[in-house]
């Protein structure tokens, strides 16, 4: 419902991923490290997946898997800081 997630980057995103990743876990995007990320917006919103650093990675698998080049697209467009950015036209 949400493609560009729930949860706002600034307030509760990038906190949580913080102190998951000092106690030993993990939090992404999908692909990409919620610290990672350059804010673009105040309420920019985000997925997110947390937990240990053993089952985010093997809920990454699922999403480095994937073929579906929305996803991906949207993936990339966080990565550079644009995630309302319009999808690339297929190739």
């Amino acid at each position: 419902k949400s493609p560009d997630g729930k949860l706002r980057l600034l307030y509760e995103a990038a906190p949580m991923a913080f102190l998951l990743e000092q106690a030993g876990g993990l939090a992404l995007t999908g692909k990409n490290r919620i610290l990672d990320l350059q804010p673009q917006a105040v309420h920019q919103r985000v997925p997110f997946l947390a937990g240990s650093r053993d089952d985010v990675l093997e809920m990454k698998s699922f999403y480095d898997a994937s073929t579906d080049p929305e996803l991906i697209q949207r993936c990339l467009n966080r990565l550079k800081g644009r995630p309302d950015a319009p999808l690339e036209p297929r190739a």
